[in-house]
């Protein structure tokens, strides 16, 4: 998987346990991204529809979501692969752009992935093999860049990996079938499927997943847009159709509240953190203006965001901050009938308490559960 901002890779156990525990039989990853969490409900034999609204979303849950590998020829697939492999490097617009002008590639690494491109645009466009296919790329090119997992900058020295050679691998695809919804949730929430259970991870503040991730759009999208500034974004990274309600503190708690109401769905699990612009309290209480009977909140420790690791820099590149903290707490909200919330609690408590759950190399360290039913002032326990 590429590396990602917000990614729950160390929460995927416990969401995967908590969904089975409810009952899920039918899933909706709201916010989709990489799909750590959609593959999890995959896994399990959950019929998940993945949703998010960038183009590059949309390849990676193609891959991993909605494609069978029961009805994929890996055979064959393993021979388009080594044939991709052995194309001649050309030069193009990713090595002009993201190799020469910026730094994100090596150009040896930017005259493949042009080459390589192209080719699965020209032989593979239209076909069940092109999600894979690209998702392959994706990740090939994700593993020699040369970046701290977000492309707003790029290292002003190379980093080691960005010297290997690009090699592309086949994905883990999974069993059973799956659907992919790509747009901007505002528009479609009452399209997507009832399920049984809805997963919600919206962004938390005002950095915004395209702007971050404007590489792999470029590459999903293969338009060669005209670009901007040191770190070459795409230009339409400025238009407003490209902004999200859910990344400005004045419109993302109504924007929230407002997708929580028509979700249909009996169990609804939101990931939040206590960083964000809505506090646990008036997130309990949307949630149960969506109907919901019980609420149950669960903390966990974990690493911040890799910027506060590295620091406060200047455009010169000068560290000119500290950063106030390296450790927020993640929550996690259930919320549905009584019995599959508890359930659900349950099993996120056996999920830790059986070693299938850490948070960064400290381990857990005071994860703690709420659970509240209406009327009820609630109590708090240590999982």
């Amino acid at each position: 998987m590429i590396k990602y901002l917000g990614s729950k890779r160390l929460l995927v156990p416990v969401l995967g346990a908590m969904a089975s525990a409810a009952g899920a039989r039918t899933a909706v990853d709201l916010f989709s991204g990489t799909t750590r969490v959609a593959q999890e409900f995959k896994r399990r034999g959950i019929h998940t529809t993945a949703s998010d609204r960038a183009t590059y979303t949309g390849v990676l849950a193609g891959c991993y979501i909605a494609t069978d590998a029961r009805s994929t020829d890996r055979a064959e697939l393993a021979e388009i692969l080594v044939d991709l492999q052995g194309t001649t490097p050309t030069r193009g617009y990713v090595t002009a752009t993201f190799c020469e002008q910026a730094r994100y590639f090596q150009p040896q690494n930017g005259m493949r992935i042009d080459a390589i491109r192209q080719r699965i645009e020209d032989e593979y466009a239209g076909t069940p093999w092109y999600p894979i296919l690209l998702t392959s790329l994706l990740e090939a090119a994700d593993r020699v860049d040369s970046t701290t997992g977000i492309q707003m900058a790029y290292l002003k020295s190379w980093a080691r990996r960005s010297g290997r050679d690009l090699e592309l691998r086949m994905p883990a695809l999974l069993d059973g079938p799956g659907a992919v919804v790509v747009g901007d949730v505002m528009d479609t929430v009452d399209t997507l499927p009832p399920a049984d259970l809805y997963y919600v991870d919206p962004p938390y503040n005002q950095h915004r997943y395209y702007a971050n991730y404007h590489v792999w759009e470029t590459l999903v999208r293969w338009d060669e847009p005209e670009h901007y500034g040191v770190a070459c974004k795409r230009v339409d990274v400025r238009d407003e159709d490209t902004r999200s309600v859910f990344n400005s503190k004045r419109t993302m708690p109504a924007a929230l509240a407002d997708v929580l109401t028509r979700i249909r769905s009996e169990v609804v699990v939101v990931s939040y953190n206590d960083e964000s612009w809505i506090t646990a309290d008036a997130m309990e209480q949307s949630l149960r203006e969506a109907g919901h009977e019980t609420v149950a909140v669960l903390g966990f420790d974990s690493k911040r965001y890799v910027g506060a690791s590295i620091g406060i820099h200047s455009p010169t590149g000068e560290k000119v901050g500290k950063v106030s903290h390296l450790r927020n707490t993640e929550l996690v909200f259930v919320a549905g009938p009584a019995e599959k919330v508890a359930a659900a609690q349950a099993a996120a408590g056996a999920a830790i308490s059986g070693g299938h759950f850490s948070l960064g190399s400290a381990g857990r360290t005071g994860s703690t559960s709420t659970t509240r039913k209406k009327g009820d002032a609630g109590h708090v326990c240590t999982l």
